[in-house]
């Protein structure tokens, strides 16, 4: 019987982490083949769930075997193999699921730049435009099409699974109008709306993005009546004016494109206003390891950089903002409470 091993010696816990790539491409392959979603509740043997899934017995075994080192699956004392909670998480079909993110961070793209990470320390700069010869999001959208979805997906889940916590969080009593900048498709102003009956909400995001919306906002919608639907780039302007303001998840390009977008919002909003900064940080202790390897992530593709508690308490105060409260959101995100003073 396979079981996930604990606490090995400093020597092979070393060992694992440089074949850390082939745990992420067993993951990937997981997901990618729909192995998760062919066990069912039952445990199964190797044979009934390659058929199931349409592989071959046997490399799916070791896929298997591979996994369960890591609790993504478990060997049975009769040989069958049963799902874990982990395991669970890459299913499509399931409430927390986590299929899209793995596929994400797992992407082609990621291969060819993370060799490149030690240039990437030398420069400090990002190395996906000298590999493609672009910007990382032109990239994608002109070169990898089926990336950019990847992406588009996973993002989408993200602000699924994390806009009513963020909703339950706010208390936006006495507001009338909230703006989500850079809000993708529309998830947290759809649960604020839902929230709160009275007030109006608008999303800002890039032509693409918000051209895919959440039904509910766009016309049609039951809160298309309150919602408004603004394309543009948050970096060039923000042409939206509420009496709060959520950022969630953007402020990790480069210092340059965090402090305009700072700025448009100020200049937006006027004294008075409310800013509220959604980030997970590289100092939050229970998603360090996740954090920090998303961190070097977006060093290799964007040049960005997510932040710690002092760094983007430094970056909100010198675009001029008041920062009330920090409050987490949940185990991998805080939210930065600031007003414009005046």
């Amino acid at each position: 019987m396979t079981t996930a091993e604990t606490a090995p010696p400093p020597s092979m816990r070393l060992r694992e982490l440089v074949f850390g790539a082939a745990c992420a491409a067993a993951v990937r392959s997981c997901a990618r083949l729909g192995v998760a979603d062919a066990l069912g509740d039952a445990p199964m043997t190797v044979e009934d769930l390659a058929a199931a899934a349409k592989l071959e017995p046997r490399p799916l075994r070791r896929l298997l075997r591979a996994l369960t080192c890591y609790g993504v699956f478990t060997e049975r004392p009769d040989g069958t193999w049963a799902h874990t909670e982990m395991s669970r998480l890459l299913r499509e079909d399931d409430p927390h699921s986590l299929r899209n993110i793995a596929l994400w961070c797992t992407e082609p793209w990621t291969w060819d730049a993370w060799p490149k990470l030690d240039e990437a320390m030398r420069t400090g700069s990002n190395v996906v435009e000298d590999l493609y010869g672009k910007e990382f999001f032109t990239y994608l959208n002109e070169d990898a099409p089926e990336s950019a979805e990847v992406f588009n997906r996973a993002m989408t889940t993200s602000s699924e699974q994390s806009a009513r916590e963020v909703a339950a969080l706010l208390d936006l009593s006495g507001s009338t109008s909230v703006a989500d900048i850079g809000g993708g498709q529309g998830h947290v102003v759809a649960s604020l709306l839902d929230k709160y009956p009275s007030m109006h909400g608008s999303l800002l995001d890039l032509p693409r993005v918000v051209d895919n919306a959440v039904p509910r906002l766009r016309e049609g919608g039951d809160l298309a009546h309150r919602a408004r639907i603004v394309p543009g780039d948050v970096r060039v302007a923000v042409p939206v004016r509420a009496d709060v303001y959520v950022i969630k998840n953007i402020l990790e390009w480069d210092d340059q494109s965090t402090a305009r977008t700072l700025a448009n919002v100020i200049g937006a909003g006027g004294p008075g206003t409310r800013v509220v900064v959604i980030e997970n940080l590289v100092d939050d202790s229970p998603s360090m390891r996740f954090s920090t390897a998303m961190d070097l992530m977006l060093l290799l593709n964007v040049g960005g950089a997510k932040h710690t508690t002092e760094s983007m308490v430094s970056r909100l105060t010198e675009a001029g903002l008041v920062i009330d409260d920090v409050s987490p959101v949940n185990p991998y995100l805080h939210a930065f409470d600031c007003h414009v003073p005046g």
